[in-house]
């Protein structure tokens, strides 16, 4: 921790500087650093998962695999007013359940007459991945997908035949349906199911049977820029828990040589990540907006508050990580009027709370910089692709806020540059109050976005006090809402 004899040395050569825009060189970057395409992941921060199968009609949460596709019956779909909703919500992704576990697939499949073409929507010639990915490209979201790697209806399912029926389905999907931005990976596979008539319990070797890295090879070879998720990533890892909430300690590090999807007893490494893993694995937090992943009408009064899903947007978000939101569309085909209603005023809150940013017009000081050209004021430009960098190997250091006068502040938004790898390891919070500093909050990790809740604070300066990095300190953002 920093002592007081120090911050008196530190303020002693403290630099002032206003907010202008500069170009600036980079630092070393650590060994573990994102790609490209994870750093465009990360910007898109909130999404959508659409849960929509024979489950919508059964009222079940799995389904056995023994439905009968003629259950599969929209009465009114809509699926431009299900991708319109997500838009004006602000969500900036669809990711589509093509199939779940119960072996039903929304699309007309070649391999299989389990599937949309054997029911009664649209006499049998609908495709419902389709119009969703035309959907998103009408709304400029981007499109994913889930295929279930378990499926309770396939006779087959167990056998090396299985492997080679599912990757027969993703060339299906990946060519016919792109450009796809993230495949999700479920990590529940095996269990009891109908099995083409067996009505059985199959159990499969999660870490061999789906050969994984042969799976995602092919899918690569369609789509080189996809990211995958799973429990194991390997670009995405999944959070540890269904509630919405990332670790306050959240690296994007992990080491993934012995993780696989399904595998038991890791939810606590997967939310808080590790500090000294060897790839860079970002947490996505999966939660729904109801209780039920699939839309049930006893839950029409149990849709999630938009203050409930504004708290998780804070550990999530807030935490550094990704939100993916699940949105179920009924069975008439349409998202419900509660959980647009809830949506859309959750949209409301969050550009009411983050409308007001005072960084732009403060003053900054900070103890040190590594060159000319990675000056504090690139902290408060609103560019994400600037930043401040402390001296040379520099692992404390100060950010000062001066907000001219004194304002009503009640969240601080900090940045790292991921781009040159996740470096805080703890950081806290003050504000000027009564002709001192007032430490307001502690935490530990930023990663691409840390969004701290203070108590409602009347105050003219926001100090930030980095306590204790992997290397010299690096921030490209600090917003005082």
């Amino acid at each position: 921790m920093i002592n007081t004899k120090l911050f008196l040395i530190f303020a002693a050569t403290l630099t002032i500087y206003s907010c202008k825009t500069s170009i600036i060189s980079s630092p070393k970057p650590l060994a573990v650093i994102p790609s490209k395409e994870q750093l465009a992941w990360q910007e898109l921060e909130i999404y959508a998962f659409i849960h929509f199968t024979t489950n919508t009609f059964t009222g079940k949460e799995w389904g056995y695999g023994d439905e009968s596709p003629s259950i599969f019956n929209p009465t009114d779909m809509d699926v431009d007013q299900w991708v319109r909703t997500i838009k004006d919500a602000g969500l900036k992704a669809v990711i589509l359940t093509c199939k779940h576990h119960d072996g039903f697939v929304l699309w007309p499949s070649k391999y299989t007459q389990h599937s949309v073409a054997s029911s009664p929507y649209k006499n049998g010639k609908g495709d419902v991945v389709k119009e969703v990915s035309e959907a998103c490209k009408k709304y400029g979201l981007k499109f994913g997908l889930y295929l279930s790697p378990w499926d309770r209806n396939r006779a087959d399912y167990g056998s090396p035949s299985y492997v080679e029926y599912y990757r027969n389905q993703l060339k299906e999907l990946f060519t016919a349906y792109g450009p796809v931005f993230e495949m999700w990976l479920d990590g529940a596979n095996g269990g009891d199911g109908y099995y083409g008539g067996s009505r059985e319990v199959r159990k499969i070797n999660g870490k061999t049977y789906y050969d994984w890295p042969k799976t995602i090879e092919l899918v690569r070879g369609l789509n080189p820029n996809i990211l995958f998720f799973s429990d194991a990533g390997p670009e995405i890892r999944w959070v540890g828990n269904e509630r919405g909430v990332a670790g306050q300690t959240n690296w994007n590090t992990l080491n993934i040589d012995t993780l696989y999807a399904g595998k038991a007893g890791i939810e606590g490494l997967l939310n808080t990540g590790d500090e000294n893993g060897k790839y860079w694995v970002p947490a996505e937090v999966d939660v729904s907006i109801r209780p039920g992943w699939f839309y049930h009408a006893e839950e029409d009064d149990k849709v999630k508050t938009p203050e409930k899903l504004f708290e998780i947007y804070l550990t999530s978000v807030g935490r550094g990580s990704n939100l993916l939101l699940n949105i179920p569309p009924d069975r008439r085909g349409k998202i419900h009027e509660n959980d647009v209603k809830s949506l859309l005023e959750w949209r409301k809150m969050l550009n009411d709370k983050f409308s007001n940013n005072l960084a732009p017009d403060a003053k900054v000081k900070v103890t040190s910089v590594f060159n000319k050209k990675t000056k504090g004021q690139n902290l408060c430009d609103g560019n994400i692709k600037t930043y401040w960098a402390a001296g040379k190997n520099t692992k404390e250091a100060i950010v000062e806020l001066n907000l001219s006068q004194s304002k009503d502040v009640s969240f601080i938004e900090i940045q790292e540059y991921i781009a040159l790898g996740q470096r805080v390891k703890s950081f806290a919070i003050d504000v000027w109050k009564d002709n001192t500093w007032l430490e307001v909050a502690k935490e530990t990790t930023i990663g691409n976005k840390r969004i701290v809740q203070i108590k409602k604070s009347n105050t003219s300066k926001v100090r930030i006090r980095i306590l204790d990095s992997k290397a010299e300190v690096i921030l490209s953002e600090v917003k005082v809402w």
